[in-house]
């Protein structure tokens, strides 16, 4: 499996699995992707059906590792996908199942689930995909006696996602940003009370977009970079999105008796990042009808997928919502599905990304590139404070679900596209705890807490305040990093 960048650097050249998984950015700042993805075969799916969750890991990962023992892999999926790790579930037939799909009922003629993703240790789904990555990072840097410096950028999970994955692993240590006093308070804490060494919270005076930023302009400083070996555990890791593939396949099987059904996809997105391995999915041959984007108030995808303009906001546009982690206004991963859309022409994407930073965004409705959008299966809607609030209270009177606001905001979009006769699962994205204002605003009541987390919003708290300044977190992680 050879990867390549979004934009065309480094052609010709070899970059295996290995390769990417510490770095992040391509040298040209571009995103990487396989060469093809690898299809999956009918004998395959049927195969795969069955399997647990981390032996269809191992199946699904090992067609984009190749450069990796089998036998490593294996290990690594299987230490990582235990029903110890993600625990936080109803029953314990659900914790051998790591990600049990949740029936609600059939409306409109279309069956209606969660696929519940947020039983790992931060209750969201970012664990799915980032407990894995510590392992790996683990393995990858054991085996060539390296260290790293994690840099990454969060609106809400993937912080403390990150951290609880990282904490306490040899010769990595995390530096993670984060928008100042605009995380939930559950969020914060998660976060900010962790006390380990080799974890450093700094909190960004500005919005998610301006942290995203500085990782970005962190990594495109190459000397930088190389000297501090910095490597990045956001969505544009490639790993991840890979990571988060496996789901989708798992999801399916749990829904379909057989593997000529189709289904559809919800998705609550921001970054653009869970919904694109579910793109990947769907090129891997699983089959899904529809991917539904959903998006809260700050409409950036929502708004590219109903007319074709990406137009990304600015600071003081980006809404500070109910639903925080998609509080987000310039989709980092949304690259690598217009390099799919646009036929992999990388030099149209380097031009249409420069668009983005000079003009503020571009516009495909007029060069019939936008009309391939159905092709992929793509639709979208937008939901509103005022729409997860009614759809936390419908869900908990008609199914006594209690479900978090960014799971309400995928709830309200997939209604909006259901089709009889196809199942359409949502996402769940987090555990309601995480968004308790929300939660007794629209139920009057406190959500429920696992055991675990009680009294996390007491403890004490650890990080720093910087302004949204590339080279004072640059100053700040030289400061903190051992020569």
């Amino acid at each position: 499996m050879n990867y390549l960048s979004t934009r065309g650097a480094g052609a010709g050249e070899r970059h295996t699995f290995s390769d990417i998984l510490l770095g992040g950015l391509a040298k040209d700042g571009g995103l990487y992707l396989p060469a093809e993805y690898p299809r999956v075969t009918a004998d395959e799916l049927a195969r795969w059906r069955t399997l647990p969750y981390a032996d269809l890991a191992f199946e699904i990962l090992s067609k984009f590792s190749d450069d990796i023992p089998a036998e490593d892999l294996r290990a690594l999926t299987r230490k990582t996908y235990t029903a110890e790790t993600y625990c936080h579930v109803r029953d314990d037939e659900s914790a051998a199942q790591i990600t049990p799909l949740k029936t609600l009922g059939v409306e409109n003629g279309a069956p209606l689930s969660l696929l519940e993703l947020s039983n790992g240790p931060t209750l969201a789904f970012k664990d799915m995909a980032m407990q894995l990555i510590g392992n790996l990072f683990e393995y990858a840097l054991a085996r060539h006696g390296e260290t790293l410096n994690i840099l990454g950028a969060t609106s809400g999970d993937t912080g403390s996602a990150a951290e609880y994955a990282m904490r306490g692993k040899k010769g990595i240590s995390v530096f993670m940003l984060s928008p100042h006093k605009k995380m939930s308070a559950f969020q914060t804490a998660q976060m900010y009370s962790l006390q380990d060494p080799n974890i450093f919270n700094i909190a960004v005076e500005g919005v998610f977009d301006d942290a995203q930023d500085i990782v970005k302009a962190v990594s495109n400083d190459h000397a930088f970079k190389a000297k501090y070996k910095i490597g990045t555990v956001n969505s544009i890791n490639w790993a991840r999105v890979v990571a988060q593939v496996v789901y989708y396949f798992k999801g399916y099987f749990a829904a379909t008796k057989s593997n000529e059904e189709r289904v559809s996809f919800t998705v609550p997105s921001g970054n653009f990042g869970n919904v694109c391995a579910g793109h990947i999915a769907r090129m891997m041959g699983l089959p899904i009808e529809k991917l539904v984007v959903a998006t809260n108030e700050n409409d950036v995808l929502d708004e590219f997928f109903r007319t074709g303009i990406y137009r990304v906001r600015k600071a003081a546009e980006t809404y500070h919502t109910s639903s925080p982690s998609m509080d987000i206004s310039k989709a980092s991963n949304f690259e690598r599905f217009v390099f799919d859309l646009l036929g992999r022409d990388p030099a149209r994407v380097l031009q249409l990304f420069r668009d983005v930073e000079e003009k503020g965004g571009f516009d495909l409705a007029a060069s019939g590139d936008f009309a391939r959008v159905k092709e992929f299966g793509f639709v979208s809607g937008r939901s509103s404070h005022e729409d997860r609030v009614d759809a936390i209270r419908d869900v908990f009177e008609r199914y006594d679900t209690m479900i978090d606001t960014h799971t309400a905001d995928g709830l309200k979009v997939a209604r909006e596209h259901l089709q009889a006769g196809i199942p359409m699962i949502v996402l769940e994205t987090a555990q309601p705890i995480k968004f308790g204002e929300t939660i007794r605003e629209a139920l009057l009541r406190e959500p429920e807490r696992p055991a675990a987390f009680s009294g996390l919003e007491s403890l004490p708290q650890r990080f720093e305040v910087l302004p949204a300044d590339a080279q004072r977190v640059k100053d700040y992680i030289v400061a903190n990093t051992s020569e």
